[in-house]
């Protein structure tokens, strides 16, 4: 693959580091770790090692000290080439609940929180979807009142991504009237009194502890308030954007997985006296997953120089998107029509990504919230 002029000699190097960890620290595990329903905490240590937890904080928590959107593309395709969706789900979920506290939390919130974050000693969760409804993000109906200097929260949330391990929930609650100008961000403590959780079997993502939380009259110190009170709203749609764009790049690799396997298999197979890549509908089935692809990871390139130029290009997102659920969704298909029943055994990794193509369809905002935010973005 030729690098584009977006990518710096950092990124390639990064790129490599992070291609050799996942290939010597995770690929050789996923079956055993799927099957298990869990991967070992250590390999959050082993990822903050290498520096894979560090992009978009600041230098002084042990970050890089910058946001690089790109860099953040980059970590997502190489994680996903593991082929176990899980790992990559809760390993990286850092990146969706740590944010909102380097942007919003205090000097002490930030300082107790982030440096352990960023060596993999301690892990971040976000907390927003509610049971009675989950994109609706300015309905929500967890509640927090202020009583002295805590917070009394109540409510709950769930498909939680490491919500069984987290350490700190970064938590979407109401203090105010409805809608959006009464939410706001507060992170709690897992060891918080009135604080419990139970796990979610899923379809897929198998190893990633996806949870369901409850809050009974947790008590909560004031000073873990995000930002401002009533003022979240646009902090969490912000973090959206970058959520979207590291889902992207998520599909984007776990896509040329599909690619990548269907083709060896192709090659190797014999039928009918010939090889399998040797049947035209083979050759032409190859082409347009590669083509799916390229188009996609061509798209979500741009994206992250836009956004790598303080664009925020919310509509493309999300129909960026979309076209990388579709094109997983596609390759998946294919893939697994190319391997025959080999693709319906487990530890296959297409059997293993044909299974996570639904939770990228609706994770992050499924296919049709995200068509719905186009529109409304483009003023359709």
């Amino acid at each position: 693959m030729t690098d584009l002029p977006i990518y710096t000699e950092e990124h390639t190097m990064f790129r490599m580091i992070i291609r050799e960890f996942v290939a010597a620290e995770m690929t050789p595990y996923v079956n055993e770790w799927d099957e298990a329903e869990e991967f070992p905490r250590g390999l959050y240590r082993k990822t903050g090692a290498v520096g894979m937890f560090g992009i978009g904080f600041d230098a002084e928590y042990g970050g890089l000290g910058h946001h690089d959107a790109v860099l953040l593309t980059i970590l997502a395709e190489e994680v996903a080439r593991c082929a176990a969706g899980g790992v990559g789900a809760s390993l990286l979920s850092n990146y969706i609940g740590a944010p909102p506290i380097q942007n919003g939390g205090t000097d002490d919130v930030k300082g107790e929180i982030l440096p352990g974050m960023l060596s993999g000693d301690l892990i971040c969760a976000l907390a927003i979807t509610e049971p009675s409804g989950g994109s609706d993000v300015a309905n929500l109906r967890t509640t927090a009142v202020r009583d002295g200097d805590d917070y009394i929260v109540n409510g709950s949330k769930t498909f939680i991504t490491s919500g069984m391990r987290a350490d700190y929930v970064t938590t979407a609650v109401r203090t105010g009237g409805p809608g959006a100008s009464g939410v706001s961000l507060i992170v709690i403590p897992a060891t918080t009194p009135g604080f419990t959780r139970t796990p979610l079997k899923k379809m897929g993502w198998w190893c990633s502890d996806t949870a369901t939380l409850y809050f009974d009259d947790c008590r909560v110190p004031a000073r873990y308030l995000l930002g401002e009170e009533n003022g979240a709203f646009q902090l969490i749609m912000e973090n959206f954007n970058y959520e979207r764009l590291f889902l992207i790049a998520g599909m984007v690799g776990a896509s040329r997985v599909c690619y990548d396997e269907a083709l060896a298999w192709a090659r190797e197979r014999i039928t009918f006296g010939a090889r399998l890549s040797e049947s035209q509908v083979i050759r032409h089935k190859l082409v347009d997953m590669d083509r799916r692809i390229n188009a996609t990871r061509a798209w979500m390139e741009q994206l992250a120089y836009r956004v790598d130029q303080g664009d925020k290009p919310i509509a493309q997102l999300a129909e960026c998107k979309v076209q990388a659920s579709l094109t997983m969704e596609f390759c998946a298909r294919e893939a697994s029509q190319i391997l025959g029943g080999a693709s319906y055994l487990r530890g296959n990794p297409v059997e293993r990504i044909y299974r996570e193509v639904r939770v990228n369809a609706i994770g992050g905002g499924s296919e049709e919230i995200m068509r719905d935010l186009a529109a409304r973005q483009l003023g359709i």
